[in-house]
């Protein structure tokens, strides 16, 4: 018997789902790298066609994680430390997708141009900007801190900022390379 024929549903108040599975994973992480590359201008074609790859910190120094910076644009996703880098036209950035309302991880909807939450439907432009009224969010989505260090990247899991208390932060949570 395979080990996805042994999966069982797990159900609650909302129906029915079947807990992740790897080749499930690595589908819904490409498809939220997609859709954070589409957040930050890049066209869908380019976004879905750029090389996705798992990676680790190079290091850790308390809530201090440092990366390499690749060699050409893609995305990164440190499932560990549950962060996702991206280099795109000479710039990094370091993305948290999950709904600020619940933590729960936010979908890409290629129909609508937009990130979605499965939970409880808050709806977000690709900026990050939540549309008022779709579901129970209640603020933008957050960006990590992210610094140069020696040949590469730092981002600081302390650092979670928020567009609408931490603008100016929010803005400048990217590294030009």
């Amino acid at each position: 018997m395979s080990e996805e024929s042994n999966i069982h549903a797990e159900c609650d108040e909302q129906g029915c789902f079947m807990p992740r599975d790897r080749r499930r994973f690595l589908r819904d992480s490409f498809l939220s790298v997609a859709g954070a590359m589409i957040a930050v201008g890049v066209n869908k074609s380019t976004a879905l066609a750029m090389p996705l790859e798992f990676t680790s910190a190079d290091g850790t120094s308390g809530s201090m994680r440092s990366y390499a910076v690749p060699v050409t644009d893609g995305a990164q996703i440190d499932k560990d430390n549950e962060v996702i880098l991206v280099r795109w036209q000479n710039a990094m950035y370091a993305f948290d997708l999950s709904c600020p309302h619940q933590n729960t991880a936010l979908k890409w909807n290629d129909k609508d141009r937009e990130f979605q939450c499965p939970k409880h439907h808050s709806k977000f432009q690709p900026d990050g900007t939540y549309e008022a009224g779709s579901g129970r969010a209640t603020r933008n989505m957050d960006r990590f801190a992210i610094s140069r260090q020696g040949a590469g990247v730092a981002v600081d899991l302390d650092k979670l900022y928020q567009d609408d208390t931490d603008g100016a932060q929010w803005a400048a949570a990217l590294v030009k390379l």
